[in-house]
């Protein structure tokens, strides 16, 4: 028996195995990071989408002149809804009231005693 030790024994060895799991942990860190804050580009997002590509009823979206008019008749339905009778589900016998006689009709019932 020699009173050498043997290369990359315990104590020797201990520094370059600690080295190396330091360095994978900070490259796993590094990739860890990297994908949280640098998500994978959508799938088909508007900026690089060919409007061409898709139907009538979808092509509005991709310009602003397509969203004002959608909005300007989603809200003109909205009014329209908030301010005549209609039918809601008339097998049920649910109606559509305007805002201002269901918000008179409230008024009466909670002004009585």
């Amino acid at each position: 028996m020699s009173n050498h030790p043997q290369p990359y024994a315990f104590p020797q060895r201990t520094p370059v195995f600690t080295a190396l799991i330091v360095i994978l942990a900070a490259i796993f860190c590094g990739w860890l990071i990297n994908r949280t804050y640098n998500p994978a580009p959508a799938f088909n997002n508007r900026g690089t989408a060919n409007p061409a590509d898709f139907d009538e009823t979808q092509r509005w979206k991709f310009s602003a002149e397509g969203r004002a008019k959608a909005i300007a008749e989603l809200r003109q339905k909205e009014k329209i809804a908030a301010t005549t009778y209609g039918w809601v589900d008339q097998p049920q016998g649910i109606v559509r009231l305007p805002i201002d006689r269901a918000m008179a009709l409230t008024v009466k019932d909670h002004a009585r005693p």
